[in-house]
């Protein structure tokens, strides 16, 4: 979904601060983690931990109908080990 959202006063300094100090990239991250937020505190959405929990749930249902492949951390971890090896064997300038 798009939309326009017109800001004005305390609110449009606090958004440009969270942006400027670096608390978030955009002003819209800042403005979906705001949303995120009320979503939590109005018991409209879950904690962290359940959201992590109903995300792995939906990524096993889909691994498990075949329409994705995860890769299991212990082949991520031996790739990156042989990785970083073959970068530390070359000779540095």
């Amino acid at each position: 979904m798009e939309m326009v959202v017109r800001m004005e006063g305390v609110v449009e300094n606090v958004l440009n601060t969270l942006v400027k100090k670096g608390y978030y990239k955009t002003k819209s991250e800042a403005l979906r983690a705001g949303i995120l937020e009320l979503g939590k505190e109005y018991a409209l959405i879950g904690s962290e931990n359940e959201l992590a929990a109903r995300k792995i749930g939906r990524m096993e249902a889909e691994a498990a109908a075949g329409r994705k492949k995860f890769t299991p951390l212990e082949e991520v971890l031996k790739e990156a080990r042989k990785k970083s090896r073959k970068e530390s064997a070359k000779p540095h300038l």
